[in-house]
């Protein structure tokens, strides 16, 4: 399927492409795609999946962890013209998950970078999940080996950096215990990045 991506298009036009339109996120209408990940990138979603799913698991919690690819429409006021597919979800509240995917803000969402997606989820997706109010936004940088928790104050966000082997902090989940040297594998290789 060939898609004019100078067009704009609402959610039911996405819902309706189904698996023709592989990896693709619609931000203002506008879409978005994406190449396929990296093993690294696979790597380091895997450990954070097991990381949140072992913690909330351990807690009984309500919260789920969603990995991608899992379709968020990001504004519960009714908009259509936002989907995204966040690297890691995590929604505490049920009634924000219906067969579909997410609705509304998740409470944390994780965005790995990679070279051709860098621009999009520290700029755009930044701005946009700031708006929609997700509470922790994490951004893992891969060749830093650093991690970024952005935590909305007052509707903006308020950044914390954390590299070698430092403690996370968490606004969302307190006693989470996570390490950046738990993220990033010991002998992770450096890839050549053209993956998201």
């Amino acid at each position: 399927m060939n898609l004019d991506l100078t067009k704009k298009y609402t959610y039911d036009d996405y819902y309706s492409w189904g698996e023709e339109v592989p990896r693709c996120e619609l931000i203002d209408g506008i879409v978005y795609m994406s190449p396929a990940p990296l093993a690294n990138h696979q790597r380091i979603i895997h450990r954070l999946n097991l990381i949140f799913g072992n913690y909330l698991d351990s807690k009984k919690s309500t919260c789920e962890v969603f990995p991608a690819p899992f379709d968020v429409r990001l504004n519960a006021d009714g908009a259509d013209d936002i989907t995204v597919q966040p690297d890691l979800s995590i929604i505490c509240d049920p009634r924000k998950v219906d067969t579909r995917g997410g609705i509304g803000a998740p409470d944390l969402i994780v965005e790995i970078l990679s070279k051709s997606t860098m621009k999009h989820d520290t700029v755009l997706k930044h701005e946009k999940y700031r708006e929609a109010g997700v509470l922790e936004y994490w951004i893992v940088n891969p060749f830093s080996m650093s991690v970024h928790v952005n935590t909305l104050v007052d509707e903006q966000y308020v950044v914390r950096s954390y590299a070698d082997n430092m403690a996370i902090k968490s606004d969302v989940f307190a006693d989470l215990m996570v390490k950046t040297n738990d993220i990033f594998p010991p002998g992770m290789k450096e890839e050549t990045d053209d993956g998201a």
